[in-house]
């Protein structure tokens, strides 16, 4: 039976890919190097120590990940303030879910900072979720279990009793990993791409009404 949902946040509850991707083009050029979008495109969900460090290695660019990341956030802030909107359906679906009784988790490969950023401007509560897990806090990131594992522990369930929401594909292999079920969101891949998750919709808006009731 369903106990919890575990969402991830990036391209589940907040646009915001364009805008990371643009923070870490930015950084790669103050450092000296011209990179394009489509590279970062196979490493999306994967927290940001790939994200970035992935495109630095495909130039064989040396990169101090730590520094490197904090140049990214730093762009981030900036660029995404007043700009970062929900995903359509968000709010509806966490308040269907709050009705259910169900707990609430956010698992993210993003760094804590990058978390905060994102709540903060799309006005969601970090006190709507039971727990909260970010990238920081496992070794292994996606498409390892490893996060879900985690968030589904700290709000007091197994995986199995647990749905998770996700729009990577390293997300939907991480879930199905854990023993979830897994919601897939077309925000960021395509069906076929998304094809092992139990169901798959556009957005949280037209999900089916089965993602929440077994």
């Amino acid at each position: 039976m369903l106990r919890g949902i575990l969402f991830d946040m990036d391209g589940v509850l907040v646009d915001s890919e364009d805008f990371i991707c643009k923070a870490a083009i930015l950084m790669f050029k103050e450092k000296g190097l011209e990179v394009k979008s489509e590279d970062f495109a196979p490493f999306i969900g994967t927290g940001e120590d790939s994200y970035i460090g992935n495109v630095a290695k495909k130039y064989n660019f040396p990169l101090d990940i730590s520094e490197a990341k904090n140049i990214t956030y730093s762009i981030y802030a900036e660029i995404v303030d007043g700009k970062l909107q929900p995903l359509p359906g968000v709010f509806e679906f966490i308040r269907k879910a709050q009705k259910k009784g169900l707990k609430l988790a956010i698992a993210t490969s993003a760094d804590k900072i990058k978390m905060k950023i994102n709540l903060r401007n799309i006005g969601l509560s970090e006190g709507v979720f039971a727990a909260t897990v970010n990238g920081l806090e496992v070794k292994q990131k996606k498409p390892f279990p490893d996060i879900f594992q985690m968030a589904a522990h700290k709000i007091g369930f197994k995986p199995n009793e647990c749905l998770v929401v996700e729009d990577a594909v390293s997300g939907v292999e991480a879930a199905k990993r854990a023993g979830a079920k897994c919601l897939a969101l077309t925000t960021s891949f395509t069906k076929e791409e998304l094809c092992k998750a139990n169901w798959i919709s556009n957005t949280l808006t037209d999900a089916p009404d089965q993602a929440i009731n077994w």
